[in-house]
């Protein structure tokens, strides 16, 4: 960092108070995450060759230090600290490769001089917050690690920042006092002393004068006069001085020093402050009287006049006496530059981590150039057409930009404008990208294996290498197939995760658009916050396995819904935890012994039928889940009737998506039963539930349609055809004897499960035509029903033609058949473009819709024909514009407008073996292979 005046520069030292008139100390002002400010750093530390460097930071981080000289430490990296009773209450300090302390420590390293953090410890600023009210709200910091808090309530950090000349972001110990504190406070974290001196300056931006001054200026490469390729002499910015850059590299820390002296006499006093600085000035007289002659301090630059100031030993002292403590663990953890980003939520970052990293690696030689040729590389990997011409004629752009704006440099501004112009032809979208890849990055740290650890981070990161799953900043697709050990493994890792709130991957839609159960597919990205997830987990077991067993039974004992539970024992199937399924069970069970509201039931059951195919898949035994499932289809079948009459019209709607998962779920049932049964008769594995077809969403659950992962298991439940789909799917042999016939134990259990399948289909199958038939059902209900009686063969065409008409007579009130005709149709209008009778009923009816009751029937007309998928609706437009309306329908022989009147058996031959080849069959065969 470099900062002239029109004075010129002080001496390059100054003297601590209290120290020997031998002891010289340098107090080295920053502000953090600054490229300028990193090599000002390395500079005066170079010269002022110290025998000592005390740096900002939390004391309990001394013992980490001598691992940041490790060969396995890669920034950006960060102090985490947490309270070893609640895990929850944890802070970060981020240190990045340009951070100015970062610089400090390594030189402190490299030239094997003694290195300690001297901020006042994490142990009281954890504690203060506890005792002045503020919760478990951990305390903010000023040096490179402005601390980020992460707190279990909402999952984010709770993070502040302060733009001032040392990014002082003030302590909270003082959080919590009387009110006039808090209003002194309030008005100091106001005051911004980096806007002060910009506007000193002449400038209203304040960021924009400190980069020009500061970030942007090469320090080595001026000593090495090479001036011309960093820009112009800092003199070119209004209100600074015209000489270059002083060969003293000490001075321009105390000229800095001189202007926050300036400040802070006329800004208001932050209270909790001046512990920390006590604290501060404390550790620089230990320093002193261990000896040390030449000592650097690397501080926030707020911070330089009160450790310059003469302050008695005893006035430190009385006010640090009585500070509480709380027992705190601290260790290092990756961070990211995405973190650093401000628009991820880290107030105290800044928001161009990858311009910045890409000024500290250039050094001040061909900034501008290095940074359009990665900008046209990104492009081009992206198959955007970027030329070296183009490069040329954007460095040129972003230099006369910076001309005509009066900068010395072309900065972050110049650049993103001249990329879009040139490189991006004025489009944002691949200025994004560059945006996303470059401005801010993706690069995530690493910390050495010696980093200590609580065990169950150490068994994650075991599995992780195992597993061959690397934690990595950017976002990555995984597509997993279950039927393979090591992606089995995989899957009941990330799910184990999931149930300890641990989020490194969420479920992502499968790009290889397999309908196989046996497929899942994620989005993996490690964010630093997941230790502080890791630690918190950790009160549940050392290893990741036992953690999610309990953490996961625990839970379902608190559930008070029938559906949480439920979804904790998919999930429990899910993670392979056999230890925590007994306990999920017990309460699922209790739970819906319990539950007397259908619509819960019916929300339920879904989950836990589709748990049951896990059992092919994930080789988990799920007798117990067939039989609880069982019973709740059950008092579905007996309450479902008396529970979808007089409901308003939201809650009808429900209702009605809860009718077709449950008629959805009874398949799978059957189909689960009839495999847990050991056999595979026919009657049984062909489910009359048509899920296959172009109509399958109208069946799907609501919690299924949301999991991209699982959206078309229900079609592969139910085909038998797809069994050979996934080895695992045999199940048990049956018991045979030496013929190998069945024996009849297992004979009799399979007809036995047999007839409950068909018992359950049967009792269904009455609740559905129940529905139908009772006029007090909610209208959308009523249609609901038909239509799944009518895809599952239980309804005769000519009967759906007489309810329907039923529905649209002119005595029904229109709102009421608009809604049947929404339950009817639901998500499918394939019926309309094939039966002209429906058509022709159906468009009569909207015909006849008296004008007064139009407006109050269009919008839910418009919502059921607009969820008609766009072939189908182009259709029913065309039969319509053909003359449908008119022409009788059903009549032998008759075809709708590009249909022939029969099949035409030779063309469809192919299409028919394509179709026989894909379910396993051969012609002549007479079922699956």
């Amino acid at each position: 960092m470099a900062l002239t005046t029109s004075q010129g520069t002080t001496s390059p030292g100054t003297r601590s108070p209290g120290t020997n008139g031998g002891t010289t100390v340098a107090l080295l002002g920053v502000r953090h995450h600054g490229p300028g400010s990193a090599r000002a750093v390395g500079a005066a530390l170079a010269q002022f060759r110290p025998d000592a460097v005390l740096i900002e930071g939390p004391p309990e981080g001394d013992a980490l230090l001598s691992l940041a000289a490790s060969k396995e430490m890669t920034p950006p990296v960060a102090l985490l600290a947490h309270v070893v009773d609640e895990p929850s209450r944890a802070a970060f300090w981020p240190f990045a490769a340009f951070s100015p302390e970062w610089v400090a420590l390594q030189h402190a390293l490299d030239a094997e001089v003694p290195v300690r953090f001297i901020d006042l410890p994490a142990a009281h600023t954890f504690a203060l917050a506890v005792r002045d009210g503020t919760g478990g709200e951990p305390p903010r910091a000023d040096h490179a690690g402005e601390v980020v808090s992460v707190t279990s309530d909402d999952g984010d950090g709770d993070i502040r920042r302060s733009d001032d000349g040392g990014s002082d972001a003030r302590g909270c110990e003082g959080r919590g006092g009387d009110d006039g504190d808090a209003a002194e406070r309030q008005r100091a974290e106001r005051f911004d002393p980096i806007a002060e001196l910009a506007r000193a300056a002449g400038q209203e931006d304040a960021e924009r004068w400190w980069d020009d001054v500061v970030e942007h200026v090469g320090h080595e490469v001026r000593a090495g006069g090479e001036g011309s390729d960093v820009g112009p002499d800092v003199g070119a910015v209004p209100g600074a001085a015209p000489a270059r850059a002083a060969p003293d590299a000490l001075a321009p820390f105390e000229a800095l020093a001189e202007a926050m002296t300036a400040l802070r006499e006329r800004a208001p006093d932050a209270p909790e402050d001046a512990r920390r600085e006590a604290y501060m000035r404390k550790q620089i007289r230990a320093a002193a009287r261990a000896g040390h002659q030449r000592i650097a301090v690397v501080c926030g630059a707020w911070h330089l006049p009160a450790l310059a100031a003469k302050v008695t030993v005893a006035a430190d002292n009385a006010l640090l006496k009585g500070l509480p403590k709380a027992a705190v663990e601290v260790t290092w953890v990756p961070w990211t530059h995405r973190r650093l980003a401000q628009h991820t939520g880290y107030g105290a970052g800044i928001a161009s981590p990858g311009w910045y990293q890409h000024l500290f690696e250039a050094g001040g030689h061909h900034v501008v150039e290095r940074w359009f040729a990665r900008m046209a590389a990104l492009l081009r990997e992206e198959d955007h057409a970027v030329s070296s011409a183009h490069v040329i004629e954007a460095v040129r752009l972003a230099a006369t930009l910076a001309a005509v704006r009066g900068r010395p440099l072309a900065g972050l501004t110049e650049t993103i404008d001249a990329a879009r112009a040139v490189l991006c032809d004025g489009s944002d979208v691949p200025l994004r990208l560059i945006e996303e890849k470059l401005i801010v990055g993706d690069a995530l740290g690493q910390v050495p294996e010696a980093a200590p650890a609580v065990p169950l981070q150490r068994d994650l990161t075991k599995l992780q290498r195992r597993l061959r799953l690397k934690p990595e900043a950017r976002v990555r697709a995984l597509d997993l197939d279950l039927r393979k050990e090591l992606d089995a493994e995989r899957s009941r890792l990330l799910h184990r995760l999931a149930l300890l709130g641990i989020n490194w991957a969420v479920p992502a839609a499968s790009r290889t658009r397999s309908t196989g159960t046996f497929r899942e597919s994620w989005e993996l990205a490690w964010e630093p916050e997941l230790a502080v997830r890791v630690a918190e987990a950790g009160v549940w077991g050392t290893t990741v396995e036992a953690a999610a067993s309990a953490r996961t039974a625990a839970r379902a004992v608190e559930a008070q819904r029938l559906g949480d539970v439920t979804a904790l024992a998919e999930c429990c199937l899910l993670a392979a935890l056999p230890e925590a399924l007994p306990v999920v069970l017990r309460c699922l069970g209790d739970r819906a012994a319990l539950d007397t509201d259908v619509a819960h039931l019916a929300e339920a059951l879904p989950a836990l039928v589709r748990s049951l195919r896990y059992g092919d898949v994930r080789a988990t035994g799920t007798t117990l889940l067939a039989e609880l499932a069982g019973s709740l289809a059950t008092r579905i079948c007996i309450g479902l009737p008396a529970a979808a009459t007089a409901v308003d019209p939201a809650a009808a709607q429900a209702l009605a998506e809860h009718v077709a998962a449950t008629h959805t779920a009874v398949g799978l049932l059957t189909t689960a039963r009839a495999d847990l049964g050991g056999t595979a008769e026919p009657a049984l594995t062909a489910v009359p539930v048509d899920v296959a077809d172009a109509d399958s969403e109208a069946h799907c659950d609501p919690v299924q349609a949301t999991d991209p992962a699982q959206a078309t298991h229900a079609a592969e439940a139910t085909d038998p055809a797809q069994a050979t789909d996934t080895p695992q799917a045999t199940d048990t042999a049956q018991p045979t004897d030496s013929s190998g016939a069945a024996q009849p134990e297992a004979t009799r259990r399979a007809r036995t499960v047999g007839a409950e399948g068909e018992g359950l289909r049967a009792r269904w199958e009455a609740c559905l035509r129940t529905l139908v038939a009772r006029e007090t059902v909610a209208a959308v209900v009523r249609g609901r029903a038909a239509r799944l009686l009518l895809d599952d063969g239980g309804l005769a065409d000519e009967e759906a033609a007489r309810l329907l008409g039923l529905a649209l007579t002119p005595g029904v009130p229109p709102a009421e058949g608009a809604a049947w005709v929404d339950g009817f149709l639901a998500g499918s209008g394939v019926l309309l473009v094939h039966d002209r009778r429906l058509l022709q009923l159906v468009d009569a009816w909207i015909a006849a819709i008296p004008a007064a009751a139009f407006p109050d029937v269009l919008p839910l007309l418009r919502r059921t024909f607009s969820r008609l998928e766009a072939g189908v609706r182009r259709g029913v437009g065309e039969l319509i514009r053909a003359g449908a309306r008119d022409s009788p329908g059903g009549m032998a022989g008759e075809a709708p407008r590009g249909f022939a009147a029969e099949l035409d058996v030779a063309r469809a031959g192919p299409a028919l073996a394509t179709v026989h080849l894909i379910l396993g069959r051969l012609q002549g065969e007479e079922g699956p292979r």
